[in-house]
């Protein structure tokens, strides 16, 4: 087989965080007055800026020159990333900074010359201030809360700036308004499920389930604004140089990133694998850095563990062990990473609110610290049994987190662990069994090694081409599978993706579906189909650069379009995250095919066995519960304003709920379970339930129902495709 050592460009977190892009996050302003710019770049940080323009310039996957046009996209990602919503700059400031920097704002950071994004970072600080001067003098005003048929505009990404500080002003105190709603929402729903708690202690499951904050809606309100407001003396030089060169990199695509030096340390830290925490993967959210979001979950972690985070979910609470939750809300990422670490074995509660959800819907989970070592986020196997027309049929199971390689092992010449290894004993035990199919599952598999995945698919296929490469030039290499034919398992074979299953994972994926080898089955994959190099020998920092492009056998990429699968079943992401979500992420196109030989006949039994299964997963509880759920987040999510009138959110909150819950009670009452009694009461047991699987160890897990259900379809769908190609054998 032939191997390289070129990895797929989404990292791996196999223990504590792991920061694509951890910002060591400052808050900052602007305005067009008279502005004191104390923070001044310093010959290192020019010197960067020099190299890292000049590489991007010429060696990014794009070849793309840093002309008059890509600058003046640069300046426009900058005034997003300090004002993603368009509320802090004025019309007439941003035409300022276009007419002054827009065509020569690449030009100037490939001479190291910051004095312009320096300029503006200063008066946007300066404009910060004001903000939250405004917000933290109007909290000292009573406000109206029941303003009816007025709105404010909840995404405001696109919208024009405002022509005037009126105009500003006024929405600022419509922003005020809004989460002064909010944060009362979510205080009386907090007390009713406490009072739901009281009334019947059962529901907590013997669980402590920690409280919020004992503070009202002005108080905390003012408590984050004055906080944040002391925060914009604490910006540094490196804040803003992060700000101006991530903007050039993102101006390309959003893999290519800069670090500066206090990120670079904590991204090689993540790599001795040591860390103590929940397993998950962070940073700030692009377009509303006041959030914290989380990337990925670390399988075998407490937050894998627990079954209720989510790739996309905002940070907006952290509480310690017996301790009330402290809003983190515009808090730097390092900041709520301080929050979150801790000793092994203590609790830690994480407030979470998800992607496209409004505030009163934010959620609560507890989980165990933990240290998550690459060992405990290995490859599981097990078997499921499907019981039809009075036979049991048993098929393979294998659960594959990410494509894992030690590396520093291997180099020092130690024993070490990798994924093709682990799986091909997976494969071996299995096929001992006589199983009537083996499940590959690479549902929220993030990626990994290349030269693993080529081993993987040499353990199912024969020989051949596994993924072509592309780089800036056009130069194609093709990765092979040239083991002689060699194969651990040639049976009936499915793989299982969703939207979370990333770079590596959509190459497997994508060679079975190429190969008809397997039955792709799942939702549309991330779409990550490009690899970056590290630039860890900068004046200042590191970055990553991308330089390559993953193209299928067939000739397709992976990038954007990901993989689509055989049959489709519900996404439960709703296509909240992901390469086709991503701003500025590079396009979809084809190159000529490998040659290459099919090794199965997959694609005539699509049609059959999508209508097939459809007919099973409409009538199924667990189906029909992820699907109700599904439309009532996209609903939310759709909503692109939002009503001054507390009444009325919280007639449309309840509504809400109500389709939620009878969702819920209609799944338990098909599977012979007590309804709940109301919101509150389901509220407080699924907090239990998160609490206590958090405490199980990932053995000892039972698996969410809803998560089993795409097993137990993808179990049927391999026992269809049996009894098709059968029923064709024998007419023949």
């Amino acid at each position: 087989m032939k191997l390289q050592t070129l990895a797929c460009a989404v990292a791996i977190a196999t223990g504590g965080f792991f920061f694509t892009h951890v910002v060591n996050e400052a808050i900052a302003a602007n305005t067009t007055v008279a502005v004191s710019q104390s923070i001044q770049p310093t010959q290192e940080q020019a010197l960067v800026s020099r190299q890292l323009a000049t590489l991007v310039d010429r060696q990014h996957y794009l070849n793309q020159r840093l002309d008059a046009a890509t600058s003046n996209r640069i300046l426009d990602f900058y005034l997003d990333s300090l004002d993603a919503d368009h509320s802090l700059f004025l019309a007439p400031e941003v035409e300022q900074y276009k007419k002054n920097y827009g065509a020569n704002f690449g030009a100037a950071l490939k001479a190291g010359d910051l004095s312009g994004p320096y300029l503006i970072h200063a008066q946007y600080r300066e404009r910060l201030k004001q903000f939250y001067q405004f917000m933290l003098a109007e909290l000292k005003k009573p406000q109206n809360l029941k303003q009816t048929n007025v709105y404010i505009d909840t995404d405001r990404e696109k919208a024009p700036y405002f022509k005037s500080a009126a105009e500003q002003r006024a929405h600022w105190q419509k922003m005020l308004v809004s989460q002064l709603i909010n944060l009362n929402i979510s205080k009386e729903e907090e007390s009713a499920k406490q009072k739901a708690l009281k009334a019947d202690p059962a529901l907590a499951n013997g669980q402590d389930l920690a409280s919020p904050e004992d503070l009202t809606p002005v108080q905390t309100l003012t408590k984050r604004y004055t906080r944040q407001l002391e925060r914009i003396s604490r910006v540094k030089s490196d804040d803003v140089l992060d700000k101006t060169l991530n903007a050039m990199m993102l101006t390309y695509d959003p893999h290519s990133n800069y670090f500066p030096p206090v990120d670079a340390m904590e991204l090689n830290r993540q790599t001795t694998l040591q860390l103590e925490g929940i397993g998950v993967s962070i940073r700030p959210e692009r377009g509303n850095e006041d959030y914290t979001k989380i990337e990925t979950i670390v399988e075998g972690g407490p937050a894998s563990k627990s079954g209720q985070i989510k790739s996309g979910d905002r940070i907006i609470g952290v509480a310690q062990d017996g301790e009330k939750m402290v809003d983190v809300i515009g808090w730097a990422s390092n900041e709520v990473v301080g929050l979150i670490r801790g000793k092994r074995g203590t609790k830690v509660s994480l407030r979470l609110l998800g992607a496209g959800a409004s505030m009163s819907q934010a959620r609560t989970v507890s989980l165990v610290r933990d240290v998550i070592q690459e060992e405990d986020a290995g490859v599981r196997s097990r078997t499921v049994d499907i019981k039809r027309d009075g036979k049991n049929y048993t098929f393979g199971v294998i659960e594959i987190p990410s494509f894992y390689l030690n590396y520093r092992a291997r180099r020092a010449g130690t024993d070490y662990r990798s994924v093709s290894e682990d799986t091909n004993n997976a494969l071996k035990a299995l096929a001992a069994k006589n199983v009537a199919g083996i499940i590959i599952d690479l549902r929220n598999n993030p990626g990994g090694s290349l030269e693993e995945v080529a081993r993987m698919l040499g353990q199912v296929i024969k020989s051949g081409p596994v993924v072509q490469i592309r780089d800036g030039s056009g130069n194609v290499s093709v990765f092979e599978d040239d083991d002689g034919g060699a194969q651990t398992y040639a049976g009936p074979l499915a793989v299982m993706v969703n939207l979370a299953s990333a770079s590596a994972s959509e190459i497997y994926s994508a060679a079975i579906q190429d190969y008809e080898r397997g039955i792709v089955i799942g939702s549309t994959t991330t779409g990550k189909g490009t690899a970056q190099v590290q630039l860890d020998t900068l004046a200042h920092g590191q970055a990553t650069l991308t330089q390559r492009k993953f193209y299928r056998v067939t000739g397709g990429s992976t990038q954007n379009k990901g993989v689509v699968p055989d049959i489709k079943l519900v996404d439960i992401y709703n296509e909240e995250f992901g390469e086709r979500k991503a701003k500025n992420a590079l396009k979809w196109d084809t190159i000529p095919t490998a040659p290459f030989k099919r090794e199965g006949s997959v694609q005539p039994y699509v049609q059959n066995l999508a209508q097939m299964s459809q007919q099973r997963v409409v009538v199924d509880p667990q189906f029909k519960y992820l699907e109700q759920r599904k439309a009532i987040a996209k609903k939310t999510e759709e909503q692109k304003r939002v009503v001054l009138d507390i009444d009325q959110r919280k007639a449309e909150l309840n509504a809400l709920e109500q389709k939620t819950l009878e969702a819920e009670n209609q799944r338990r009452a098909v599977t012979g379970q007590k309804p709940y009694a109301n919101w509150e009461s389901y509220q407080a047991s699924m907090d239990a339930l998160i609490e206590s699987r958090a405490k199980m160890k990932a053995t000892q897990r039972p698996y969410l129902p809803e998560e089993e259900a795409f097993v137990t379809e993808s179990a049927n769908i391999l026992l269809d495709y049996a009894k098709l190609q059968s029923a064709k054998a024998a007419a023949n």
